[in-house]
């Protein structure tokens, strides 16, 4: 319970994202902002239904896809590969995707392929 006059504590946006059904898809959101904040600055641009990923530019977008798997956008134009890595149709807001359905999705080819985009948007 607040006391009289005391603020409420400030909404955080990612409850709406990752609320109800889909709430169980936020560790995964957790695990890669764990791995990317060693990297250096960046900032996290919440929007309605994920959240950007940002230093200059966008360099990833992460949100759930639907109530069972998140999805990792990544804007990279160099060609990479990863066996779960999509190309995306060409004027997207992102040239590859990944769906992740836990936080082991976020192996260490992956996670390269992502710092090569953060290094890409600085």
């Amino acid at each position: 319970m607040r006391a009289l006059g005391e603020a409420s504590p400030p909404d955080d946006p990612l409850d709406a994202i990752y609320a109800g059904a889909k709430a169980h898809l936020r560790p995964i959101h957790e695990a890669l902002i764990k791995a990317v904040t060693p990297w250096g600055d960046f900032e996290i641009a919440p929007k309605k239904a994920n959240v950007s990923l940002r230093r200059k530019r966008q360099f990833a977008l992460i949100g759930p896809k639907n109530n069972s798997v998140a999805e990792l956008g990544i804007n990279l134009k160099a060609e990479v590969s990863h066996p779960k890595l999509v190309a995306q149709k060409p004027g997207g807001m992102c040239q590859y995707a990944v769906t992740l359905s836990s936080t082991a999705d976020l192996d260490d080819a992956l996670l390269a392929i992502v710092r090569q985009a953060w290094e890409a948007a600085g």
